[in-house]
C-alpha cells in the first residue's frame, strides 16, 4: 500500500462523510420540518413510537437526528419519556437502511442488468441529473432534490474510492493481525464504539467497515463486536445533547444508552454462549458488505423485539440513574436542540408566537374590562402577563437569531419574518393594553368617572379592536390571507371611530359636559386602542405581502384603500354599520 493509496483513503472517507451528512441535509431541508411534527403528534402508543422513529430514520439517514430530537421533544415537555423511547428502538432500526445501501458496492456479476445496481454505474448518472436539477431549478424543492442525488452520488463515490484505496492492505499480514485483535469481543466492541463516538454516525462507521470488507481481512468473529459496539458508540450524540438539559431529558439519552448496551449485551451472551455449545464453523469466514449488512440488521431487530416488552423497566433505569432533584430546570420555552431541523424550529417558534399573541389579547381584554370598572385582581393579572410577554419577546427573538445563522430555504426565511414581526408587534400591543392600565388606575385613585355617553363609545371602540385582535391573531396562527384581508377595512374603521370620538369628546368640553382632565384621560385610551389596530394591520399586511414573496407595505396600503378595490370597500361600510356610535 503506497501514499498514493492513503491519500485515496483519506480523501474517499472525506468524501463518504460529507456525502453523507448532505444527503441528510437535504432530506430534512426538503421535508420542511414535517418528519419531526408527525414524529410530535403520531407516539401515543409504543408501538407507533418504533414504526416512526424506524420510517423517519431511514429516511433522513441518521438516527443520532432523530434520537437528539427526542431529546429536545421531552426537554420542551412536548413528549414524555415513555413515548420517546418507542422513538429510540425505531431509531436504530431504520438506521440499518444505510447499511443495505452501502451493500451494493459488493455486487459482482456478468449480467448486464445486475452490474446496473452496483452505484459504480448508477451513481454517475444520479449526479448528472442532481446538477441540472441543482443548477437549472428555480423552486427551492426542485434544488433540494438535486442535492438529494448530488449528496447520495458523493457518498457512493467516496465509498467505492475508500473500497480501492484499501483493498491492497490484504497483501499485508500486519494489517491482518491487527484486525484478528478485533476477534477478541471486548476489544471488537470498544473499537465500535470509540470510532463510532468519534465520527458521531453509526451509519458511517459500518459504512467504513464496509468498505475495509473488501480487503478479505475482516471475519464474522472480527465483524461482529465492532457492529455491536458501534450501536454503542451512537448514542455518546445523545449524551452531550443532554448536557444542560432537564431531567426527563437526560434520562432519555440514559435509556437510548441503556437500551443499546443491554442489547451488545444480551446479544453476545446468546451468540458466544451458544457458540461455546456448538462452536460455530463460519467464524473465521471473511464477510463482505452484505454480511455486515445483515449482521448490523439482524442485531438491531433483536433487541427491539426482546427488550419492545420492557419500556416501563428502562424508564424505571433511567430514572434511578438520573433520579428527582429539587433543583430540576424548567422546560426551555423552544428547545435548541430543533435547530438541527430550521423548518421545524421555526414552526415551534411560530407556535409560542401564536401563545404570546393570545396572552397580548387576554390582556387587551382585561384592560377593556377596566375601563367599565378597576379592579386589583385585574390589574395584577395584566401586570403579570405583560411581565410574561416581555420575557417571551427576548426570549424568542434570541431564538429567530439563532435560526436566521443557518442556511435557510427561501419558504422558511418568509416563515422567520412572519415570525418576528408578529413577535413585534404581540408586544407592542401589549404595551398599550398596560398605558390603558395605566390610565384606568389614575382613575381610580382621583375617583375620576367617565360620562355614560364616553362609556358607550368606548365599548364601541372596544369591540371594534377585540374583534382586529382577535381575527390578526387567527390569521397568524393560521396562515389564512383572505383573513388577514379582512383587517385593514376595519383597520380603517377604527381609525374614523377614533377621530368621530375626539370630535364627540371635544364637543363635551366646550359645553362643559367634562372637565379638560377627563378629555385628555379620554383622547389617550382611544390613541391606545387606535395604535392597537394599527400594530393588527402591520402584521396582516406582513402575512399578505411575505405570502407573495414581497414587502412593500406603503404601496399594499395605497392600493387596498383605493375606491376602485370593490372588496375593501364593501367590508369597510359593513363594519362601519356594525360599529356605528348611536345616538
Amino acid at each position: 500500500m503506497t501514499i498514493f493509496n492513503v491519500i485515496s483513503l483519506i480523501g474517499g472517507l472525506a468524501l463518504f462523510l460529507f456525502g453523507m451528512n448532505y444527503m441528510g441535509t437535504s432530506l430534512e431541508k426538503l421535508g420542511g420540518g414535517k418528519f419531526e411534527s408527525i414524529l410530535e403528534k403520531m407516539t401515543n402508543s409504543r408501538i407507533k413510537g418504533v414504526l416512526l422513529g424506524a420510517g423517519i430514520t431511514a429516511i433522513i439517514q441518521s438516527s443520532s437526528a432523530v434520537t437528539v430530537m427526542a431529546v429536545g421533544f421531552v426537554n420542551s415537555s412536548i413528549m414524555s419519556l415513555r413515548q420517546a423511547i418507542g422513538i429510540i428502538m425505531g431509531a436504530n432500526i431504520g438506521t440499518t437502511i444505510t447499511s443495505w445501501l452501502l451493500s451494493l458496492t459488493s455486487i459482482e456479476s456478468s449480467n448486464i442488468f445486475v452490474s446496473l445496481l452496483k452505484p459504480s454505474s448508477f451513481s454517475p448518472v444520479l449526479a448528472l441529473i442532481g446538477i441540472i436539477m441543482y443548477l437549472s431549478g428555480k423552486k427551492e424543492k426542485r434544488k433540494d432534490i438535486g442535492s438529494i442525488l448530488l449528496g447520495f452520488a458523493v457518498l457512493m463515490f467516496g465509498m467505492e474510492t475508500m473500497s480501492s484505496a484499501v483493498a491492497p492492505l490484504k497483501d499485508i499480514p500486519e494489517f491482518t493481525r491487527i484486525l484478528t485483535m478485533f476477534s477478541n469481543p471486548l476489544l471488537g466492541v470498544m473499537a465500535g464504539a470509540l470510532l463510532t463516538a468519534v465520527i458521531q454516525s453509526s451509519s458511517a462507521s459500518v459504512g467504513i467497515l464496509q468498505a475495509l470488507a473488501v480487503t478479505g481481512s475482516i471475519t464474522v468473529s472480527s465483524a461482529f463486536p465492532i457492529i455491536l459496539g458501534q450501536n454503542i458508540g451512537t448514542c455518546v450524540t445523545a449524551i452531550i445533547s443532554s448536557i444542560g438539559a432537564n431531567k426527563n431529558a437526560k434520562r432519555t439519552a440514559v435509556v437510548h444508552l441503556a437500551f443499546n448496551t443491554i442489547g451488545v449485551m444480551l446479544a453476545m451472551t446468546l451468540f458466544y454462549g451458544i457458540n461455546a455449545i456448538f462452536d460455530f464453523s463460519f467464524l473465521n469466514n471473511p464477510v463482505n458488505a452484505t454480511y455486515i449488512a445483515i449482521i448490523h440488521t439482524v442485531f438491531n431487530l433483536f433487541s427491539t423485539i426482546v427488550l419492545f416488552p420492557f419500556g416501563k423497566q428502562l424508564e424505571k433505569i433511567a430514572c434511578m440513574i438520573v433520579p428527582d432533584k429539587s433543583n430540576d430546570k424548567v422546560a426551555p420555552l423552544v428547545d435548541e436542540r430543533f435547530l438541527l431541523t430550521p423548518s421545524y424550529a421555526i414552526e415551534k417558534a411560530k407556535e409560542k408566537a401564536g401563545d404570546m399573541g393570545i396572552l397580548a389579547m387576554d390582556n387587551v381584554n382585561l384592560c377593556l374590562d377596566l375601563i367599565k370598572k378597576y379592579s386589583h385582581n385585574n390589574d395584577d393579572a395584566i401586570c403579570a402577563n405583560e411581565k410574561r410577554l416581555d420575557e417571551l419577546e427576548d426570549e424568542l427573538e434570541t431564538y429567530l437569531i439563532k435560526i436566521s445563522s443557518m442556511n435557510l430555504s427561501i419558504p422558511d426565511s418568509i416563515k422567520l419574518s412572519k415570525v418576528s414581526h408578529a413577535i413585534s408587534n404581540f408586544e407592542r400591543i401589549g404595551d398599550y393594553g398596560v398605558n390603558i392600565l395605566k390610565i384606568k388606575r389614575k382613575m381610580h385613585s382621583h375617583s375620576i368617572r367617565f360620562s355614560k355617553d364616553a362609556v358607550r363609545e368606548l365599548d364601541v371602540m372596544s369591540k371594534a379592536v377585540q374583534e382586529i385582535l382577535a381575527k390578526s391573531i387567527c390569521a397568524f396562527v393560521e396562515d389564512d390571507v383572505d383573513l388577514a384581508e379582512e383587517i385593514e377595512p376595519l383597520e380603517q374603521v377604527i381609525d374614523n371611530l377614533k377621530e368621530e370620538l375626539r370630535a364627540r369628546h371635544s364637543k363635551r368640553l366646550q359645553l362643559s359636559e367634562c372637565s379638560v382632565e377627563n378629555g385628555m384621560l379620554f383622547f389617550d385610551i382611544i390613541n391606545s386602542l387606535e395604535r392597537i389596530a394599527d400594530h393588527c394591520s402591520n402584521l396582516a399586511v406582513c402575512i399578505i405581502e411575505l405570502s407573495n414573496r414581497s414587502y412593500q407595505t406603503h404601496s399594499y396600503l395605497k392600493s387596498v384603500k383605493s375606491k376602485s378595490n370593490k372588496s375593501f370597500m364593501e367590508l369597510f361600510e359593513e363594519y362601519l354599520l356594525k360599529y356605528k356610535v348611536r345616538q
